[in-house]
């Protein structure tokens, strides 16, 4: 890891803005963290924000605009009279909250116009809720029209127009359009190796996703060469794990079955030393690469390591999800062993 700053911790720096640790996985079926809202002046209070992809992370935050800061306080006027009355104070929905950012930007709208980075910054919170919500097409719009109005304002290096487009591939991604998505992370990919180098962890973050949104949209000989180059990058041993599973994936997709075993083989000795051998995430591994076997053609090596990884499951099975994953890897050595010509044993299985 190189020793310049960070990305966000630039913008901490430039801006007030609050660290993120964003730590998704290389190989999630789709996206669901939630997005960054951006920050404004310290002048302002700061809410305490609910994370996006997916994802288990604290985001970074812009304050609310005054016009909702206001309404926040009368708010707090009005629950102080209400615990005096005695009478119960109801949390506020989603969609009240929503309903609140919604007249917030339709008042900066009227006030101040499309462009000023107050409105820039109420839309951008507003799309943020909407994600979070689950409303993927409203929140894709508004996001591309915040990013549209943040480069016509602060440029397309400003920080703030940085997370509102980092906002913008998230959606993409949430809304299945990865080759959209795509497009966002390699203009930030670029622009972070630019500034910070190919180890900073922001930078590896974006070729990591835009490895993912490659390997999604089908182009996986770039999604190969992205996952590759990360690799070489990152400094985790569990990021490089994950890596290593959605270069895999990405192999498998374009036949190359043979490297995409290898791959999971070093994934499996890595998670048997550090989590034990009848660790879910372990067996999750040890399952992949029996059926990797199964696709490369190679049945009696399937045979070999679904029937090891079935023997752990049944000695683990306390956990509810290895109960499940037994279950499929009885289901997926039964196919092996027909595939093998040991149909008795298969039968024995079914």
């Amino acid at each position: 890891m190189v020793s310049v700053l960070t990305f966000w911790r630039a913008l901490l720096r430039e801006t007030g803005l609050k660290g993120a640790s964003k730590t998704r996985s290389a190989d999630t079926a789709a996206p669901t963290r939630e997005e960054h809202p951006v920050e404004q002046s310290a002048t302002v209070p700061v809410p305490s924000p609910a994370p996006v992809g997916g994802a288990p992370t604290e985001p970074l935050s812009l304050p609310e605009e005054r016009g909702e800061s206001s309404a926040a306080e009368a708010s707090t006027a009005r629950t102080r009279v209400a615990e005096a009355d005695g009478a119960p104070t109801p949390a506020p929905t989603a969609g009240m909250r929503a309903a609140s950012l919604e007249r917030t930007l339709r008042s900066l709208v009227e006030r101040l116009g499309t462009e000023h980075p107050d409105t820039i910054t109420a839309r951008n919170n507003l799309a943020t809720k909407y994600a979070q919500m689950g409303r993927r097409q409203a929140a894709v719009q508004q996001f591309e029209l915040a990013l549209a109005e943040a480069v016509e304002v602060f440029g397309d290096e400003h920080p703030r127009t940085e997370i509102i487009r980092e906002n913008l591939a998230w959606a993409y991604e949430d809304a299945g359009r990865p080759a959209d998505a795509s497009g966002q992370w390699e203009l930030l990919l670029r622009e972070r190796e630019r500034q910070f180098g190919p180890s900073d962890e922001d930078t590896v973050e974006a070729r990591m996703r835009l490895a993912v949104c490659y390997r999604r949209s089908g182009r996986l000989d770039a999604a190969v060469a992205h996952y590759e180059r990360a690799i070489e990058d990152v400094s985790s041993t569990e990021r490089r794990e994950e890596l290593r599973l959605g270069l895999s994936a990405a192999q498998n997709m374009s036949g190359r079955y043979d490297e995409a075993i290898t791959q999971l083989r070093m994934v499996l000795a890595g998670r048997r030393r550090r989590m034990g051998k009848g660790h879910l995430d372990t067996l999750t591994v040890h399952h992949r690469l029996g059926r990797a076997y199964t696709q490369a053609g190679r049945p009696d090596e399937a045979v070999e390591v679904l029937r090891d990884a079935y023997r752990v499951a049944l000695n683990s099975s306390g956990d509810p999800e290895v109960r499940r994953l037994t279950l499929r890897l009885r289901r997926d050595l039964a196919g092996a062993y027909n595939a093998a010509g040991r149909h008795r044993e298969a039968k024995a299985l079914l």
